[in-house]
């Protein structure tokens, strides 16, 4: 099956069925509309104040981490009391508890939109570069190369697909730029894939089994969220869901999570503040088990006093919950937030030593211009990408999908090109 078939089929499903549907669906939202809240990053700007890391320390992976560890200042109640009223404000924009099954075209348009502004700032120059080369010489290739390291895919990814672009530009016998950003758009998926399927499923128990997925990732990069966010996916399954707050040493992070169970139905167990992260998890899991519940989702914490004693914390954790459950954790999600670039690259590396990452959680991937990170980080550290955050709203946690996502970085060109492949 040729890629632009392939591509087609998998993208666009039926647009005219779904924008039926989704036509309907806003008359009837405008019957009961709901007070409009304008998107905000702003609790999320909160939080990361603790990931500002200066450009000499991007060249000390070390440092990197530490800075974010080890001399952070610690949130001041003002601030942790507008967050948590942040984020109950947002309870208002609650979802039907029943979801439809989203249909490929709109998952698709949740893909282009997220991406919109790598799109706007990587994409309008890989168009400016084919107006100007009218002939696909090495100056387009040279160009080409700089304008995919601006958008932090990673020298690696970037010399690989160069050598894969010049050879298929070799084979084909291509003289112009036309149609040249569908083969960009195919060698990155390959890139991207490696010949393996199937990678952003999420490794789930038989029935009747508890599932126990463990998150980490530093202080700021939206975890919390992220866990609220997944619950909210699940249960949409139909799966009973329980969260454990086991981020004891951050101020105003177990009512925060405590925030998010509440909106989405599940029930949280926690402790007091300060308490010993492992007890909650052990808690969690006989709670879970007592309820027959499908998954548990564990929340850890991202600071400790330096790099050392976080990465002991978890590896403790670790230990509690396969010492109570054989080969649990069944997944350990690392959240990363997106607009840190290359920074996300350090933090990606130092959790993989400490812990057994089965999986990257890509947050605001639709509030930076160098989404290209993405695929430094699977290309680098052999670490699939399971989900990446589009937006704010319950239902912008998407499962990741690597053409859905070169679709959103290419997309205007592609809908030409897929348009003149059909006629």
């Amino acid at each position: 099956m040729s890629f632009f078939k392939r591509l087609k089929d998998k993208l666009m499903g039926n647009p005219a069925e779904e924008e039926k549907l989704d036509a309907t669906d806003n008359e009837q939202e405008s019957d009961h509309s709901e007070p409009e809240f304008k998107e905000s990053n702003e609790p999320a700007a909160i939080e990361t104040v603790d990931l500002k890391v200066s450009e000499q320390d991007e060249e000390s992976p070390e440092m990197a981490i530490v800075k974010e560890v080890d001399v952070e200042a610690e949130p001041s109640p003002e601030i942790e009391e507008a967050q948590l009223d942040l984020q109950e404000l947002a309870v208002v924009e609650d979802e039907p508890l029943e979801e439809k099954k989203p249909s490929a075209w709109s998952i698709t348009q949740k893909f282009k939109a997220g991406l919109e502004k790598t799109r706007n700032s990587f994409t309008s120059k890989v168009n400016d570069l084919v107006a100007r080369y009218r002939k696909v010489d090495e100056d387009f290739f040279e160009e080409l190369e700089d304008l995919l390291l601006q958008a932090d895919v990673g020298f690696e990814t970037v010399m690989e697909l160069m050598d894969k672009l010049r050879y298929e530009v070799q084979r084909k016998n291509i003289k112009d730029t036309n149609g040249i950003q569908a083969v960009i758009s195919e060698k990155l998926v390959e890139i991207y894939e490696q010949g393996e399927e199937d990678i952003i499923e999420l490794t789930m128990q038989p029935d009747g089994e508890l599932t126990v997925i463990l998150f980490v990732g530093v202080n700021g990069v939206g975890k919390t969220t992220t866990i609220g966010k997944l619950a909210h996916r699940l249960k949409s399954q139909g799966k009973t869901v329980v969260l454990a707050a086991g981020d004891t040493f951050r101020a105003g992070a177990i009512d925060q999570l405590q925030v998010w169970g509440d909106r989405v139905g599940c029930e949280v167990i926690k402790q007091s503040e300060g308490s010993d992260p492992a007890a909650v998890m052990y808690d969690a899991i006989r709670a879970a088990k007592n309820r027959k519940a499908d998954v548990l989702i564990c929340d850890t914490a991202g600071r400790l006093q330096n790099k050392v004693n976080l990465m002991n914390e978890l590896e403790k954790v670790h230990r509690v919950i396969s010492r109570e459950i054989p080969n649990a954790p069944h997944e350990v999600l690392l959240a990363l937030d997106a607009t840190t670039g290359q920074n996300a690259l350090v933090q990606a590396q130092t959790f993989k030593e400490a812990t057994n990452v089965t999986g990257i959680v890509l947050t605001k991937l639709d509030g930076t211009a160098k989404g290209g990170i993405v695929l430094a980080i699977r290309n680098k550290l052999h670490i699939p990408v399971k989900f990446v955050g589009l937006g704010e709203k319950m239902d912008d946690l998407q499962p990741f999908d690597a053409e859905r996502y070169v679709y959103g970085l290419f997309a205007d060109g592609l809908d030409k090109e897929l348009q003149n492949n059909d006629e």
